[in-house]
């Protein structure tokens, strides 16, 4: 009697427990009150990552909002990352289109942002072959030892004057040097577009990207909202200030290589001549411009970022900034550019890179993925054409897997395995699975190069009336997260 008791309780705990998982199923993700229309767009604010990092504390590591008529889940926790990017990854893998008026063409940005099909798979393969493979970051190392000494001559400069820095400006020069003589073959200074116009471009690129626009959740009048706000005239003058970039490189590349040496651009020119088949056509002028633009913004403001990020965070801590110089000026002593070689005996310097971007991803939110068939999270089901979003800015602060997760501490990766590579998912400043950035060792390498440059010929000191309090740590917003108030330091010639 006592057996048949005891087998009645399991099989009817076993029954409640399968009735709870298909209710949790059924009913999805824990998901904040709505309002009608709108539904849950009024909570997003200026700073996404952040305003959905508070909500996740309350809601949980997946949780479902409605953006206006776009259903979207947002996952917050290493866990729930791996398991979408990692165990479903081809689930999920697609890229969201844009939307807007269908007068004005954004031929080129609409294929920027490319379904998972052959054509991304294989323009992915072109630019990890040509562009981004280890072997090709190292051939372009005279580059980047160019460009440094350039940046070297042109703080110590300002050494000598004692006069203020201002290293967002200088991180961004540096590193679109070497991206357009890299990538496109040109000297920066061949363009027409001088750098605080390039710039401004750059930056209302990120910003028209980043920003959660009414035309992407109301497709049918949302455009007005955009322009009424001044988002869509934005749009629209940065879509075009890139296609003038373009068209003017490539004005310069049929004018003949002086080196005789095929770029990226001169390949990607000959294979539309040739009218090479890509996934599903022929290879046209637009499709090089997307392609560029992907090489273009995903290469340049990130590694920029996370230069800043590092720099503030350091100077803000005398014992990091101290234990960092110590260890590049022992170890490279009489160097006079520090080069790739070197940075694998520079430890101490890859966890302060590594701590930099646990609390400043420079993408906060990734690139947003589109749900390509139904899978489980957490025992969730996420439908199709839903938008997914990975919260790597709440997961560099989830207090369940870093201890003092918003102190800097660079020593938290002595003994630790993790790397930025897309397989520990507590850490994801370039994302994982398919989508992972093609870049990832390019933009590490420029990282790498230019801090250490910084810290080894330099010491830093705050402009004159300053205090570490005063140094402003707030951030700007758009599809990457760049410190909000530009970087001035004084540099002390080493």
């Amino acid at each position: 009697m006592a057996t048949i008791w005891l087998l009645s309780v399991i099989f009817l705990t076993c029954l409640l427990l399968a009735a709870f998982k298909r209710k949790k199923q059924q009913r999805g993700p824990p998901s904040p009150p709505g309002f009608p229309i709108i539904g849950n767009l009024h909570l997003l604010g200026d700073l996404p990552h952040q305003s959905l990092w508070r909500l996740s504390k309350k809601y949980g590591p997946v949780m479902f909002l409605k953006l206006g008529r776009v259903p979207t889940v947002v996952v917050s926790s290493s866990e729930t990352a791996k398991q979408a990017l990692k165990t479903h990854d081809i689930n999920c893998c697609s890229r969201p289109s844009l939307t807007g008026p269908r007068e004005l063409s954004y031929n080129f940005l609409d294929i920027a942002f490319s379904p998972y099909d052959d054509y991304w798979k294989e323009v992915r393969k072109l630019c990890m072959q040509e562009l981004f493979s280890a072997k090709r970051v190292h051939s372009i190392q005279p580059i980047k030892d160019e460009e440094v000494k350039r940046l070297i001559g042109s703080v110590t400069e300002s050494a000598s004057s004692k006069s203020p820095v201002n290293l967002s400006e200088k991180f961004l020069d540096l590193t679109v040097n070497v991206i357009c003589k890299a990538a496109f073959g040109l000297s920066f200074h061949e363009t027409v577009l001088n750098n605080d116009r390039f710039n401004k471009l750059i930056h209302e690129a990120f910003l028209f990207m980043g920003n959660f626009a009414a035309s992407d959740f109301f497709p049918a009048g949302g455009w007005i909202i955009d322009r009424l706000t001044g988002l869509q005239g934005l749009r629209e003058r940065s879509v075009r200030g890139l296609d003038d970039f373009y068209e003017q490189m490539f004005d310069l590349h049929k004018q003949g290589n002086k080196d005789g040496v095929e770029d990226f651009v001169d390949l990607l020119l000959r294979l539309e001549k040739e009218e090479t088949v890509v996934g599903y056509g022929k290879l046209t002028r637009n499709h090089i411009k997307a392609i560029l633009m992907n090489v273009l913004l995903g290469a340049i403001d990130t590694s920029t970022i996370s230069m800043t990020w590092a720099m503030a965070e350091l100077i803000r801590d005398p014992r990091a900034m101290k234990k960092v110089q110590s260890e590049i000026r022992n170890q490279m002593e009489n160097r006079s550019v520090i080069t790739l070689d070197d940075i694998d005996q520079l430890p101490y310097l890859k966890m302060v890179i590594k701590e930099t971007w646990r609390l400043h991803p420079p993408a906060p939110l990734l690139v947003p993925r589109e749900v390509m068939s139904e899978f489980e999270i957490d025992g969730y089901k996420i439908q199709p054409k839903t938008l997914l979003y990975v919260n790597a800015w709440a997961i560099g602060r989830d207090p369940d897997t870093w201890k003092d997760p918003e102190v800097f501490l660079p020593e938290r990766f002595i003994d630790n395995n993790i790397d930025a590579k897309g397989q520990n998912f507590e850490l994801l400043p370039f994302g994982s699975g398919r989508r992972i950035c093609p870049g990832m060792y390019m933009g590490t390498t420029m990282v790498e190069l230019g801090l250490a440059n910084m810290l080894y010929q330099f010491d830093w000191k705050l402009p004159e009336g300053m205090v570490v309090e005063d140094i402003d740590m707030e951030e700007s917003p758009g599809l990457t997260v760049g410190k909000k108030k530009e970087l001035l330091l004084v540099p002390v010639k080493y």
